[in-house]
């Protein structure tokens, strides 16, 4: 992890206005059927919103839910992603710690499934704390990232964070915790969840 002046975060503007309020929330069938006398507008609208112009199956009919974190992996160049599973039960995540080799660049990557309406603001936020410190010196690393705003879609879209890369030494090897967290441009929070990584001196595999 770089330091947290160094790392490349996305921070909102509005993050601490108490008077911010978001764009109201429009439909897809709104946006598609609004200015239809304009060709250029139109045909913008048909470019940004791709599959969502047309009617999406959506890919969890039974499920009320309209943004569905799906999975979260660890991206290292070369290397095959490392991946949790966030459908199922949270609270067994801790049971799967990923293993990042110290001095590494990785890159995490979130998948979510937008099944109905258009969702604005995604954002994505960790806190990476290690036991024994975090009392003390408080959270190791916090970090926040804009994700965008994403129309349905059939398939999984997916974000990227910039890289990052892991510390190295002695002093910095060791469990860590994460607390990550994807919310929409309401403050509403989709998903909350907690996954370890360990920090070695070479990879497991």
């Amino acid at each position: 992890m770089a330091e947290a002046e160094d790392k490349p975060t996305v921070e909102d503007e509005h993050e601490d206005d108490p008077n911010y309020k978001p764009p109201a929330q429009k439909s897809v069938k709104e946006i598609v059927e609004a200015d239809q006398e304009d060709e250029s507008l139109r045909k913008y609208k048909e470019s940004l919103l791709g599959g969502a112009i047309k009617e999406v199956k959506a890919p969890f009919p039974d499920d009320p839910r309209n943004v569905i974190v799906s999975k979260l992996s660890l991206v290292v160049e070369g290397r095959t992603d490392k991946e949790l599973d966030l459908t199922g039960d949270l609270s067994k995540l801790k049971e799967k710690v990923f293993t990042i080799k110290e001095g590494a660049k990785y890159r995490m990557k979130v998948s979510f499934y937008v099944q109905r309406e258009i969702v604005s603001g995604l954002r994505y936020e960790q806190k990476t704390s290690r036991k024994g410190i975090q009392d003390v010196l408080g959270a190791v690393d916090k970090s926040k990232f804009m994700v965008g705003s994403y129309g349905p879609k059939e398939t999984a879209h997916e974000y990227l964070t910039p890289v990052d890369e892991a510390p190295s030494g002695m002093l910095v090897r060791g469990s860590y915790t994460v607390e990550s967290k994807f919310t929409d441009d309401d403050r509403n929070s989709i998903l909350e969840w907690k996954w370890k990584f360990e920090i070695k001196k070479d990879w497991d595999d």
